[in-house]
């Protein structure tokens, strides 16, 4: 015990340590202790997907990573903590945004597809395709029949992908009502951030059991064995993107 408290003092009094102290005032040792121990971890596993990089660069894999999930969950600061010490050169992030006129009267899946990956690339979707099966419907941005095809057509799209040599690794995000609504509240709070408080966020709460039952919809559907879904629960930040890696260093055989 003592050598463990030793440990852990030893921590608190490095220059990381003491700068969370001076950054804010409201620190306690245990909250220190608790970033200190995480940001370890992290550093350990993002050493863990250079490596996973280099396998996918090397053996001309494709990889796709979708990140799925309600707003707010931090999807985007997870991406970032994986992208964070990867080659640019050989990853892609997506997050597109509202179709054109244009792609409206295209086949759905177009655009996504023109934002697959090229051999030796990872490309991560900062939502996908999944639009169509949850955020659309529920705000009225398709309709009936748009989402009914979508949903006819997405596991048939998903195996073409996998059967011609495309990894596809599908998570989402889970979060509670509860925890939404705070991280909304400290998004319209921040000058930083105020900005990525959207339309669509301000109806998330109002719709919430509408996006519940188009998301059971969705796992129900589309959770197959060729591209399952891997649930994060996605409460505590820190947590959930030590998981969602943890899983991926999991799912990816880059060591062999």
């Amino acid at each position: 015990m003592k050598n463990l408290e030793a440990k852990n003092l030893k921590k608190l009094n490095s220059r990381r340590g003491l700068k969370l102290f001076l950054k804010d005032k409201d620190m306690t040792p245990v909250k220190a202790l608790k970033i200190l121990n995480y940001e370890n971890t992290l550093k350990k596993m993002q050493e863990e997907l250079i490596k996973l990089q280099q396998w996918v660069e090397n053996e001309g894999e494709k990889l796709v990573i979708i990140f799925e999930g309600r707003d707010a969950a931090g999807k985007g600061g997870a991406i970032r903590r994986i992208t964070q010490n990867l080659n640019p050169r050989e990853f892609n992030v997506v997050a597109l945004p509202k179709p054109s006129s244009e792609e409206k009267n295209q086949w759905y899946f177009q655009r996504y597809v023109k934002n697959l990956p090229r051999s030796g690339q990872i490309t991560f979707f900062d939502r996908s395709w999944y639009n169509r099966a949850v955020v659309e419907p529920v705000n009225g941005f398709c309709t009936v029949k748009d989402y009914t095809i979508f949903m006819g057509q997405v596991n048939d799209f998903e195996k073409m992908l996998v059967d011609s040599g495309i990894r596809l690794v599908k998570f989402y995000f889970s979060i509670s009502k509860d925890e939404q609504a705070r991280r909304f509240n400290d998004i319209k709070s921040s000058p930083l951030k105020k900005w990525k408080y959207s339309a669509v966020d301000k109806l998330a709460l109002k719709f919430w059991d509408n996006y519940t039952d188009y998301k059971n919809k969705m796992f129900e559907k589309t959770d197959t064995n060729y591209a399952p879904w891997v649930v994060i629960k996605a409460n505590k930040k820190m947590r959930a993107r030590v998981e969602v890696i943890k899983s991926l260093l999991e799912i990816i055989p880059y060591k062999s």
